[in-house]
């Protein structure tokens, strides 16, 4: 997998379908919506936002590959000022009349069963934390570009425009901000509900008494239990779990919860009104998962070192950071319950205490669960049974093994799993409206990313490289299902490319969902390839040897006098040395290779003497 190649190549191909006749061209395989048009967009500004080499926000310094792959827009000067009108299109698409921000499913809403009425207007027009998590993403991106893109252009209609990209993006962050500050959601029940009695079956794997689980569990938990109390911003708030008969689960519902309260801001009309909640007072795992994704990015370094946000929006940060740590916190200890034995993670497939079961859901926990054991500090063995956990995911996810016929895994891909979306039914006054649904086919990229992602946080070269393996390996069954043929070749996702017991539908248009999940897997593929190399204690140890006999026998040499012969190369070998010298800790490989060379030539000095000397 080379992701700097394939994230041009997507590049391309995204150019080709969207930019037409001068016009973006919206849509894809599930029409217009704030998501999708959102996630056709982070296939050009995510890498350009976290991966340096595909900056674009300064003509003078654009790579000639990168100018290349989005040639259709112009030359290096053109392809930010395009970008920046597309980019404008889009904002002001989703405010309605009033100036308010809107994050509706729309078009990605759907129904349980095919006779099921249609959503109606109301339900396709709630807010979803998907759309939330997507603004937080494409609104940071969008700011930074603009931010730096300003300071390379001296045209005074291209100014205004970028003030006023960088305002609708700014209030659009902070109403996306402010969702998600109404959609968290601490779901407390008694450990004898149907909910408790769930969560149980889930983490008992040591099969113990019910009363020492609930009490296991509740003090690994302590910690998490009492931070809830400084939660005082949206929901999720200080809820009554004293009881040590009680139990919960914290996260994201899919939207505003019902009877969210509203979040004081210093400049009310920024983001308009905020809407009341319909949602479950319950989390779901996709919705956490994106979620905390969305967050990394608001605290991330390169957020605080760009100065994206302002003063409101870090006051709104701070609040979802206390989120953040909260339920990372809570799912690793969950899903590593246990002194000994099996974690309940490694107990495929995860369970909801709903009582739905799914691989998909076994995916989304380990994602929570390393983002809580990277909190905790934990060891390299830790991650590594977590590891274990993905590579045993892509086998019984068909990526790695033959599919059998009929088999029911392939439903992970297609059509994905879907998520009852509880209080849709609530929305509107139509009679005896359906419960919306939430399909989520993202199962293959998603573990690509997560497998790339645990690799680079292994310290073991071989472990890590075995990753790396494993990531190739699903990258070769993600390249099968790139469209063929159509405007939207070679992005994604035809299933049937790698799946032939798909074949019987027909995939024409891109959908930017999975080719979006795969642009994040790809750059979070650069960005682990991208850090300095891991070495091993042994070869440390070897470098250094090297290094001190070639320095010590260049300067024995030196003190004799015998360098005459090596007057050219003296200079040469003394750059060496000091090179090997300098990188011998973060490069020990080079540093033994130039040492060896040092030691080379010494020896053909040491070896031409004796030889002379012999005579």
């Amino acid at each position: 997998m080379q992701p700097r190649q394939e994230l041009l190549d997507i590049w391309r191909a995204t150019i080709r379908y969207s930019w037409r006749r001068e016009q973006w061209h919206w849509g894809g395989r599930h029409g217009r919506n704030c998501i999708s048009d959102a996630e056709q967009l982070l296939c050009i500004l995510l890498p350009t936002f976290k991966v340096q080499a595909f900056a674009i926000d300064n003509p003078d310094r654009t790579g000639q590959e990168m100018i290349e792959a989005l040639k259709a827009l112009g030359g290096a000067s053109e392809i930010p000022r395009k970008m920046i009108g597309v980019l404008l299109e889009y904002y002001r698409t989703y405010i309605d009349e009033a100036g308010t921000p809107t994050f509706a499913g729309g078009s990605y809403f759907a129904t349980e069963q095919d006779d099921d009425p249609e959503p109606t207007e109301e339900q396709r027009g709630l807010d979803i934390v998907d759309a939330y998590a997507m603004a937080v993403t494409l609104s940071l991106a969008t700011i930074g570009f603009a931010k730096f893109f300003r300071l390379t252009t001296r045209r005074p209609a291209v100014w205004e425009q970028i003030d006023e990209l960088s305002r609708l993006a700014s209030s659009r962050l902070t109403a996306a901000m402010v969702g998600l500050l109404r959609s968290f959601s601490v779901n407390v029940f008694d450990a004898d509900s149907e909910y408790g009695v769930q969560l149980i079956r889930m983490v008992n794997q040591g099969q113990q008494p019910t009363r020492e689980v609930v009490a296991g569990l509740r003090r690994s938990l302590t910690q998490t239990t009492a931070s809830f109390r400084e939660v005082l911003i949206g929901s999720g708030g200080m809820t009554d779990i004293d009881s040590p008969s009680q139990l919960f689960e914290c996260g994201w519902s899919w939207s505003i919860v019902e009877k969210a309260p509203l979040v004081v801001l210093d400049d009310s009309e920024q983001i308009g009104e905020q809407r009341a909640g319909v949602a479950e007072d319950a989390p779901y795992l996709y919705f956490t998962v994106i979620a905390l994704h969305a967050i990394e990015d608001l605290f991330s370094e390169r957020t605080r070192a760009m100065g994206l946000l302002n003063q409101e929006q870090e006051r709104l940060a701070r609040a979802l950071q206390l989120r953040f740590d909260l339920t990372r916190s809570y799912w690793a200890t969950v899903a590593t319950y246990g002194q000994a034995g099996r974690w309940p993670i490694e107990d495929v497939p995860w369970r909801t205490t709903d009582g739905q079961e799914s691989d998909y859901f076994t995916l989304q926990v380990t994602s929570l669960a390393v983002m809580g054991l990277l909190q905790n500090r934990s060891n390299e063995a830790q991650l590594q049974r977590i590891g274990n956990v993905l590579i045993e995911l892509a086998n019984r996810g068909r990526m790695i093994r033959r599919p059998y016929s009929d088999d029911t895994a392939l439903q992970l891909h297609h059509p994905g799993v879907r998520l009852e979306l509880v209080g849709s039914e609530n929305a509107g006054d139509a009679a005896d409206p359906p419960r919306l649904s939430w399909y989520v086919p993202e199962f293959t990229p998603l573990l690509l990313y997560r497998i790339v992602a645990v690799a680079g946080l292994l310290i073991d070269i071989r472990e890590r490289y075995a990753y790396l393996a494993l990531a190739d390996e699903v990258w070769e069954h993600l390249g099968l299902r790139r469209l063929q043929t159509g405007a939207g070749r070679n992005l994604w996702d035809d299933p049937g490319g790698a799946f032939p017991q798909l074949k019987r539908e027909s995939f024409g248009e891109p959908s930017w969902l999975i080719t979006e999940r795969v642009v994040a897997a790809l750059v979070q593929t650069a960005t682990v390839l991208d850090r300095p190399p891991l070495h091993s204690d042994i070869l440390s140890a070897h470098a250094v040897e090297l290094l001190n006999e070639a320095e010590q026998l260049f300067d024995r040499e030196l003190l004799r006098g015998n360098v005459r012969p090596l007057a050219m190369e003296t200079k040469n070998v003394r750059a060496s040395l000091r090179r090997a010298r300098e990188v011998v800790r973060e490069r020990p490989g080079t540093a033994a290779v130039l040492a060896a060379n040092v030691l080379n030539i010494l020896n053909d000095l040491a070896a031409g003497r004796s030889d002379s000397e012999g005579i």
